[in-house]
Parts: C-alpha cells; structure tokens; sequence
C-alpha cells in the first residue's frame, strides 16, 4: 500500500514538472510544488524574450478592484496578497511555484523583471497571464488572470509578452 502510494506521488510529481534535462522549480515557494504540498500554483513560463534578469508571480483576490492593486493597501486591509521571486535559470524550462492560502479562485500574474529595477517596466519587461490571450496596452482584466487552484498543486502554462509596437504587450514567441 506505502509503495503504491509513493510510485503514485512520484508520477504526480514528474509529470507536473517542466520538460528537460534540468528542468527545476524556483522562487521561494518552490518545495510546495516539488513535494505537492498545496495549495500551491506550478506556473510554467514559455516564450521569454531573454534570460536576463528575474521572474517574479503575483497572488491577488479575484475581483476586479483588487486585481493589481498595491500590496501596501492590500496587506493593510487584510486581503491576500503574496509574491515569489525566482532567478532566471540559464538555460531549460522556467517554472515558478507560488503557494496560496486555501484552494479558491485567484488573479495569477507574471512578470519578467528585465531591467532589475522592481518595477514594470512597459518598454522593456514581459509579462503574462494564465488565459495566454494577448494584454496589449491595456491594463490586463482579472477574466484573463483568473486561476481556480485545487487543495494540491495546480499547474499553469503562462506565455510570456512583450511589447509589440502600437499594439501592446504580445507573444514574440512561436514556439520554445
């Protein structure tokens, strides 16, 4: 039964990880998602422009007022929030685990820090949602963000975007 159990475990957990030889999970809640302690977000990033500097997942209430809303303001008012940075590896899959309070719904959203300055910067960094439908030059709506995470780790694909001319933030990407 012990056996079965942890062969059954073991495949869970190999299959929710990146694809290549050194696929690894990072940021600082990265055993949540390596040892399926949940609730906890797998997000797999694809089409990144570079591999400067740093990914980084944000964890926000689903509802639109809230959605992107300071972590100050939020945290003053005791709402969820919660952050997870990860160094870019140099090369292989990228995927960042993030954990979350209790198995909900939630806006889920990724940046790419190019620049290393904290800050998004519209000209230069990347980021993206769990939808994968393009941003543009709007600020992204929590329907493109939402995620529904289950009491274990559930697993995203989230495509990065860039700038892409008048248009906004898009895939520069076909494929990885």
């Amino acid at each position: 039964m012990t056996f079965r159990l942890s062969v059954a475990l073991l495949a869970t957990a190999l299959f929710a990880l990146p694809s290549g030889a050194d696929a690894r999970v990072g940021g600082q809640d990265a055993a949540a998602c390596i040892d399926g302690d949940g609730p906890a977000i797998q997000a797999n990033i694809t089409g990144l422009k570079d591999r400067t500097g740093r990914v980084k997942l944000e964890l926000y209430p689903a509802n639109e007022q809230d959605f992107l809303e300071s972590d100050t303001n939020l945290l003053a008012a005791g709402k969820t929030f919660h952050r997870v940075w990860a160094t870019m590896p140099a090369t292989g899959a990228v995927a960042i685990c993030i954990k979350v309070p209790k198995p909900g719904r939630y806006g889920l959203f990724f940046t790419h820090d190019r620049d290393g300055k904290n800050k998004f910067n519209f000209w230069r960094d990347g980021g993206g949602v769990p939808s994968n439908i393009r941003i543009g030059a709007a600020r992204p709506k929590l329907s493109t963000a939402t995620i529904e995470v289950g009491a274990g780790v559930t697993v995203t694909n989230i495509r990065a975007q860039y700038l892409r001319g008048l248009s906004g933030l898009g895939p520069i990407k076909s494929d990885d």
